[in-house]
């Protein structure tokens, strides 16, 4: 089993994504701990959020890409979104595989699509055991490693998918 990625976006989150990219140029995401708009995925023109040595990068969302698309190659530019982690808090989520969502409602000031009337949302799913062991070997890049030029490798499944929960699926009731 190859390893999953750790983040995965919708194809909502991806389209709002590309607005965003139309009106501001290449963006970042950073997934918040807790301050501004709770646990929020905020995101930002790339390089306006300072990236410490310590943050983890969960991955690089492949704007190129359609639900079900795989990649071929890391996207740069504008097609590229790094999303971001503390270290610390990466190390309580790393059994977690995030999936980027939006939804309706106003997102918190400092994040690009408040003006949309949209908002971005995390959404999570705990990672099976063959998973985590097949994660095991595939340590994320850390901020000081992509200052140096290390870059994570280029995913083997989907990044983007129909919705979240094709990622992430509600228990029945």
């Amino acid at each position: 089993m190859s390893a999953p990625p750790r983040i995965v976006a919708t194809v909502a989150a991806a389209d709002l994504l590309r607005r965003l990219v139309a009106a501001h140029g290449p963006v970042m995401m950073h997934q918040s701990g807790g301050c501004c708009d709770g646990s929020a995925p905020m995101c930002y023109p790339a390089g306006e959020f300072i990236v410490g040595d310590r943050d983890v990068l969960v991955g690089v969302l492949d704007l190129r890409l359609g639900a079900g698309d795989v990649p071929s190659a890391l996207p740069e530019g504008g097609d590229a979104v790094t999303v971001w982690i503390s270290g610390p808090q990466f190390e309580l989520w790393k059994h977690t595989q995030l999936v980027i969502d939006v939804v309706q409602g106003r997102g918190s000031g400092f994040s690009l699509e408040t003006p949309e009337g949209l908002r971005f949302l995390s959404r999570g799913r705990a990672f099976t055991g063959d998973e985590t062991t097949a994660l095991a070997g595939d340590e994320p890049v850390t901020g000081e490693q992509w200052e140096a030029g290390r870059r994570p490798s280029v995913p083997t499944v989907p990044q983007i998918v129909a919705e979240a929960a094709d990622a992430c699926p509600v228990p029945p009731r």
